[in-house]
């Protein structure tokens, strides 16, 4: 018992970061680790020949099924279930979690049907391949494949064509690295001289929308806003770079840019859960 205890908990912390891309939820990832290991302990050792992928495909097999009963009972995975107001995760928190989990990333997989998302992350985070992702899903090799490549055009907002959006990209990652580190002269360089901000009555202190005009206005709103900016990740958001905020697992407030000439000329900061509902986010 020893020896397989010993073997099981080797594997223990690649079969739980699986399961934490798949669920995005740690309580129920260690829950489908867990499970892995009963039906491990039930199991006579001699008859698996590979122990990581047999572990895999149990522990697949486990987040499937959860994922399914979410669907169909329209649940949230534990940890985003939102918590007292005096105990939620502060913005420094939150930029320490997408750091070590990528939650943006997890974010964008909520919008994935169960089947996909197990495809995809099997296959494109940990290699897995299609012949033993297939057994998992109850399907071929070749409609596991097409699984996978559905939800990478879904998680990655499909081929873009768009030759303008690595500038784009750039302008909205140094607005990003500026307001984090409060760069004033940064910011101003970046900001058109004409820029206007909007915000929704859900993303300021105040009951109304916020309309913000002119680069010193908008600079010291980015200022005052750089805590949300250490825990905001690059993001698409409707196929052009943004930036996400999130809390409790959810999608919290979104900065949708636009730019030209390499200068930023607006911002719309959208907190308004329908709002947010309604974007296409995916992850660069």
């Amino acid at each position: 018992m020893d020896a397989l205890t010993e073997r099981f908990e080797q594997e223990r912390p690649r079969l739980r970061a699986v399961a934490h891309r798949m669920l995005g939820s740690a309580a129920e990832a260690d829950d489908a680790v867990q499970e892995a290991w009963l039906r491990f302990h039930r199991t006579d050792a001699a008859e698996i020949g590979n122990l990581p992928a047999w572990l895999t495909t149990v522990v697949a097999r486990v987040c499937l099924s959860l994922l399914r009963t979410r669907r169909n009972h329209r649940e949230e995975p534990l940890d985003a279930r939102p918590e007292p107001d005096d105990d939620r995760r502060g913005p420094g928190q939150e930029a320490e979690l997408a750091d070590t989990v990528g939650l943006a990333l997890l974010v964008v997989l909520d919008a994935l049907g169960p089947a996909e998302r197990v495809a995809f992350v099997l296959h494109d985070m940990f290699a897995v391949p299609f012949d033993e992702i297939a057994p998992v899903l109850g399907k071929t090799p070749a409609a596991a494949r097409q699984l996978a490549s559905r939800a990478r055009r879904r998680v990655k907002g499909g081929a873009t064509a768009d030759a303008d959006l690595p500038r784009r990209r750039k302008v909205v990652e140094a607005f990003l690295a500026a307001s984090r580190g409060g760069d004033f002269e940064a910011l101003l360089a970046l900001l058109d001289p004409d820029v206007v901000l909007h915000a929704d009555r859900f993303a300021g202190p105040s009951p109304a929308p916020i309309e913000l005009r002119g680069v010193e206005s908008v600079r010291r709103g980015a200022i005052l806003a750089s805590d949300r900016a250490r825990a905001s990740e690059l993001v698409l958001v409707d196929g052009a770079p943004g930036l996400l905020m999130v809390r409790d697992g959810r999608p919290a407030v979104v900065l949708a840019f636009r730019v030209g000439d390499d200068r930023i000329t607006g911002i719309d900061v959208i907190a308004d859960p329908e709002r947010l509902a309604a974007l296409e986010l995916a992850v660069l």
